[in-house]
């Protein structure tokens, strides 16, 4: 046999080298960057369950009213592979500023079933999301429970993540709702945006609190919330006993006393009752229909209140529009304080302060395409006396 010169032999050996360092990815993140990694986290749901995901998911869809707004809040919208019918429709008007940042976005999306957390299992199997989050409101029509988890877990074969949605009416249920958060970011690996909500939140009530909070109970404005939407749109005498707008700034609610649930009154209980100020819920407004705003208008009764005779009815954006928008229900409040005690909230612009809250809760400053939805009634008086 010829024998090979060592020369080339050394060029073949380097040529080898070469070509193998082609296939090995020696690539490395930018310096700064942190990769996730994946694991299997195992913890207990909001109802006791306990369950084993991948950690973090490439994907996941969320079940039941309320839970996509919490996975906007978190950052984690891109992550969502699949939505139920509410986030296919392009509902006017529409009432969820979350929608209204991402809702193009959503309605390209597969569907999963129906909203308020009736779900097609088999859909949901043909998408395969690593994870599923389902969430309702305790004590309503649409709530979610351990057992129903159960269900559609053993249908799916994927892990259902569920938890009570919460709200900000007592101690108990901003549990919920911090607790929902907290379980939603663990999950996603987004622990420190959920603390970063979270911290918001409780800053932002502390706020508003500190500013009236020296305000004697005899100077305490008289007021009513009305035409709230639950499960729907309602009229004037749909409210919120435990309205939490007023209790941060220290006004005196009209329909206090009746539970914290949400709650229909008399027409005869308003009237009695006569508050100095009426704030409306612009999503009593739908397409033929002026709702609350129309009762005032054209109820006699109604016409005899201080507050309509006075031009003190004024707009608010929507309290509930597939369970509870907390960044409108914070503008709010800084609206309605700029009413009722302008001296506590001189440094307030209540269109700009609404869009800080917009921005950091759904990513976009949305005012004026939610106001823009309610014919600009929102964050404004609304006159009601006939001429």
């Amino acid at each position: 046999m010829k024998r090979i010169p060592p020369i080339i032999v050394i060029l073949l050996a380097s040529c080898m080298a070469i070509m193998m360092t082609g296939c090995i990815d020696t690539s490395q993140p930018p310096t700064g960057t942190t990769v996730p990694t994946t694991s299997m986290l195992t913890l207990k749901d909001g109802f006791g369950r306990e369950i084993t995901a991948v950690s973090p998911p490439e994907s996941v869809i969320c079940s039941g009213s309320g839970c996509m707004r919490y996975l906007v809040y978190l950052q984690g919208q891109d992550l969502v592979i699949g939505v139920d019918d509410i986030e296919k429709d392009v509902r006017v008007p529409e009432g969820r500023p979350y929608s209204l940042s991402f809702g193009s976005q959503f309605r390209d999306l597969p569907l999963i079933g129906e909203f308020r957390g009736r779900d097609d299992p088999e859909k949901i199997i043909g998408i395969g999301p690593d994870v599923i989050f389902k969430t309702g409101s305790t004590g309503t029509t649409y709530a979610t429970s351990g057992p129903e988890a159960d269900k559609l877990q053993e249908k799916t074969g994927i892990p259902v993540v569920s938890f009570p949605y919460g709200s900000l009416r007592n101690g108990e249920e901003k549990a919920d709702m911090h607790a929902g958060l907290r379980m939603m970011g663990k999950i996603l690996g987004k622990d420190d945006r959920a603390e970063e909500v979270i911290a918001y939140i409780e800053e932002t009530i502390k706020d508003l609190e500190r500013r009236t909070a020296d305000i004697p109970a005899s100077e305490q404005k008289f007021v009513y919330v009305g035409g709230v939407s639950s499960a729907g749109t309602h009229g004037i005498i749909s409210t919120e006993p435990a309205y939490p707008p007023f209790l941060w700034i220290h006004a005196q609610n009209a329909a206090a006393g009746m539970g914290i649930a949400h709650a229909d009154i008399a027409k005869e209980a308003l009237v009695d009752w006569d508050p100095e100020f009426i704030f409306i819920d612009v999503a009593t407004i739908q397409p033929g229909s002026e709702g609350a705003i129309g009762e005032l208008k054209n109820d006699p009764a109604l016409q005899g209140l201080t507050a309509a005779k006075e031009g003190r009815v004024y707009g608010v954006f929507p309290y509930n529009f597939y369970n509870i928008n907390y960044e409108s229900v914070f503008a709010d409040a800084y609206f309605i304080g700029k009413i009722l005690y302008p001296d506590r909230f001189a440094d307030v612009d209540p269109v700009q302060k609404a869009d800080e809250l917009f921005s950091f809760f759904v990513g976009k400053p949305v005012f004026s395409e939610l106001n823009s939805q309610y014919g600009n009634l929102g964050f404004s008086q609304i006159p009601v006396l006939k001429e």
